[in-house]
This record gives structure tokens, sequence and C-alpha cells, in this order.
């Protein structure tokens, strides 16, 4: 799993003009799904999100999570991230996981962070979609779970 991570004021996504799911203060999640990406890497990947220390304490230091702030969500399926531009001009998309398997990680990504007792919002999966958000900061931060128990 491959993420961007935007630390915003506010965030909105549309569907034909339409806006589907919009925040407050929180985080901006892009999220793909690879095909080698497990349960572990589920597992792994909503636990950084909730705990990441990214939301500014009293005196200015990046030192609160999601849950500590009140932060808010906002995920949007983005399989592009996925994309690999070392060859040729064309991106290659052979690392992303087939549809039905990124929509049901997608959902459960989605589904566990609400578990968690966060708001979460949602883009809509395989549409095409229009985001705006007021980065905070700038903040911006790429997880991938392939780097787990890495230093």
């Amino acid at each position: 799993m491959r993420i961007i991570i935007q630390r915003v004021k506010k965030a909105s996504v549309a569907v034909n003009h339409v806006v589907i799911g919009k925040i407050g203060a929180g985080m901006l999640i892009f999220l793909a799904i690879a095909s080698y990406d497990s349960d572990d890497d589920l597992e792994w990947m909503v636990g950084k999100v909730a705990e990441l220390r990214i939301f500014e304490d009293q005196d200015g230091k990046m030192n609160l999570s999601a849950s500590e702030s009140g932060a808010e969500f906002l995920v949007v399926s983005q399989f592009t991230l996925l994309g690999e531009c070392s060859k040729g001009r064309r991106p290659s998309f052979d690392k992303a996981a087939e549809p039905l398997k990124a929509e049901d990680f997608y959902n459960r990504f989605v589904e566990k962070l609400r578990q968690k007792n966060f708001k979460v919002e949602t883009g809509q999966f395989r549409a095409n979609m229009q985001v705006e958000l007021i980065n905070d900061g700038p903040v911006t931060f790429v997880v991938d779970s392939s780097a787990k128990g890495q230093a």
C-alpha cells in the first residue's frame, strides 16, 4: 500500500461537480493498493495513519496524532501512485492491484479508521474525481507499507 498524506485545513472531493465528501482540519489521504499487499499491510497502514504525529501541539511542534488532535479523514483511491515511470514515456501500472482487490482493501481501510471513531469521508472508487484542498503547512508525507520494519 502506498499513501500520500496531506495535512489540510479542509478538503473536499466531487464527482460530476457534486461534492460527495468533505472534511475540516485533518488528513487528505490518497491511497493505492498493490497486487502484493496483504492484510498485514492493511493493519500496519491503518495504525500508522491513526498514530502518525503530524499535528501541532501548543508549542507549534508536530507532536500530536490524529486521535489527539481531533483530525478528520478524507480518503481518495488513487492507483496512479503505483505508476512506474522509470522506463519509456508511458507509466506502467503492473504493480497496482486488480480492481476487486483494490476496492475491498480501500473499503476495509476506511472501515478500520471509522472503527477507531474517526470521521472519515471518501471519494468514489474508480470514478473521475476532482479534489480541492487547503494544505496546512504545507505538510505532505509518502508512506509505503513495503518499508514497514525498516529503520
